[in-house]
């Protein structure tokens, strides 16, 4: 059985996860952390749980959900998965900081690209790689069909959506995926979002004013 451990990180509350399953093995997903008290928070809870950390997952390149993956990167050395056409999106946030007041350095280390409909293994433990565009253009969902959950990014919120108005951001195309890749699964299906509160697509598909 999957165990989420979630932490809202930097000035954005953007939620970093810690997924493992009972033999310690764990992918840590969106590394939000900035300062260097939530990398030792991080740190911390990963080594106190004796996780082994297999892969970095990005659900999306956005500066808030990367602010420490290079300090994880250099801490782990492990593979950083994306969709490759956000790859872009990783290249542009050095520019990106500077609006924010943030520092942010190019990334140095290894990328690995996933696509549509690929699995990922944690041990038995399987996530069905789902391209989500709209917020971003290489957005992706980690969907475990047999834990009935998903990591969905800034895609679907508690009672909301994405924003669209970012680079390369397409309204439409958000509203399409989210209706036909997270509203086709069993209503009972619990996302954990980029921000804010866990939900489910039964609760989203029911009371999400975007879909009145």
């Amino acid at each position: 059985m999957l165990q989420i451990k979630s932490f809202a990180f930097n000035p954005f509350s953007e939620n970093t996860y810690v997924v493992f399953n009972e033999n310690k093995n764990a992918y840590l997903i969106d590394p939000g952390n900035y300062t260097d008290a939530e990398t030792t928070v991080l740190e911390q809870f990963i080594e106190s749980q004796g996780l082994k950390i297999q892969n970095i997952l990005l659900t999306h390149a956005h500066i808030d959900h990367v602010l420490g993956l290079q300090k994880m990167y250099d801490r782990y050395q492990v593979p950083v998965l994306l969709h490759e056409i956000e790859k872009e999106i990783l290249e542009r946030n050095p520019m990106n900081a500077v609006k924010f007041g943030f520092v942010f350095q190019p990334f140095k280390g290894e990328l690995q690209f996933i696509q549509e409909n690929e699995i990922l293994k944690l041990d038995e433990n399987e996530f069905k790689i789902l391209h989500v565009p709209g917020h971003s253009p290489g957005s992706v969902a980690f969907y475990s069909e047999a834990e009935k959950l998903m990591i969905s990014g800034d895609v679907l919120f508690e009672g909301s959506i994405g924003r669209t108005d970012l680079y390369k951001g397409n309204y439409e195309q958000l509203i399409e995926s989210i209706q036909t890749k997270l509203f086709v699964l069993e209503d009972e299906t619990k996302v954990y979002s980029g921000h804010g509160n866990p939900t489910t697509i039964g609760f989203e598909k029911t009371y999400n004013p975007f879909f009145k």
